[in-house]
């Protein structure tokens, strides 16, 4: 298993974004043996929210040899051409390194505040899939399909995707392996090798702690933010003990998750530490 980091993208606590502290996020991540820096796509969100693509572009001279990618970006609300130039742009300064994730996104308010209606993002989205990768041909870019791992969506996946990128917080490890199993069999219809068809979790919201009280505290403001029960939460992310984190990484090794995102939900850079020292020698393969 592989980890990347999620760029520290919202303003949890209130106290404002700073542009400077990216830096030195993305120097741990390089120097404490993870392998990507990634970044989500919001228009509109519940707290202050860094654009994605922007705050990638900002520490690609920061990133040495990790993988640089959006996990995932929105082409219909943004628009498929104006994110092919994106996505081109952050392929030639990262020096090749991009894997452009994609879905059609899950918030009727990035739709809204475009004038797009919500209703129409599955058509909208497999449309604006063709266009851009008819705008990076030649570009060898990567294209990961998001999905949450429904019927509908792994087809997607298996028509238009370089890979599956699923959601940490809207899945199990028993609902993975049913769609990876659906997925490879849909792969071999087509004539595609399942084996050299990446599966990644990404938005694996994450907070290292032995303070049973801080894990709840953050797991409560994270499970207000997603309007989710935080009883089911502290089950599908990585908040809590290292021993607690490392036992669903396994489950989700287990089932043939070969890297994972993490996006710590406070305190980034010492969490990057706690987590490369206290989890990844917890997990087999880790490199």
């Amino acid at each position: 298993m592989r980890f990347g980091a999620h760029l520290p993208q919202i303003d949890f606590d209130g106290t404002g974004h700073d542009g400077a502290a990216l830096g030195p996020y993305v120097d741990a991540a390089r120097d404490l043996g993870f392998g990507a820096i990634t970044a989500n796509d919001h228009l509109v969100f519940q707290r202050p929210w860094l654009d994605g693509p922007v705050a990638l572009s900002s520490v690609l001279d920061r990133a040495g040899d990790l993988t640089v990618a959006t996990t995932v970006a929105l082409p219909v609300v943004r628009g498929p051409v104006v994110l092919a130039r994106t996505a081109a742009a952050l392929n030639l300064l990262s020096g090749g390194r991009l894997v452009l994730g994609v879905a059609p996104g899950s918030s009727a308010r990035d739709y809204a505040a475009v004038g797009v209606p919500f209703e129409e993002r599955w058509s909208r989205f497999d449309a604006a899939l063709a266009v851009l990768r008819t705008e990076l041909e030649g570009e060898s870019v990567p294209i990961w399909v998001g999905s949450w791992g429904s019927a509908a969506g792994l087809r997607r996946v298996a028509r238009l995707g370089d890979g599956w990128l699923a959601s940490a917080y809207n899945t199990t490890p028993e609902h993975l392996a049913a769609g990876r199993t659906s997925l490879d069999a849909q792969l071999l219809s087509a004539g595609r090798d399942p084996a050299g068809f990446p599966l990644a979790l990404a938005t694996m919201w994450t907070y290292v702690t032995d303070d049973r009280a801080d894990a709840d505290a953050k797991l409560g403001t994270l499970a207000s933010m997603l309007d989710r029960d935080p009883a089911v939460l502290a089950q599908q992310v990585l908040i809590g003990s290292a021993d607690h984190c490392a036992a669903i990484l396994g489950s989700y090794a287990d089932v043939g998750v070969e890297t994972v995102f993490i996006w710590p939900v406070g305190d980034p850079v010492s969490q990057l530490q706690r987590f490369a020292e206290q989890v990844f020698p917890r997990v087999p393969s880790t490199p």
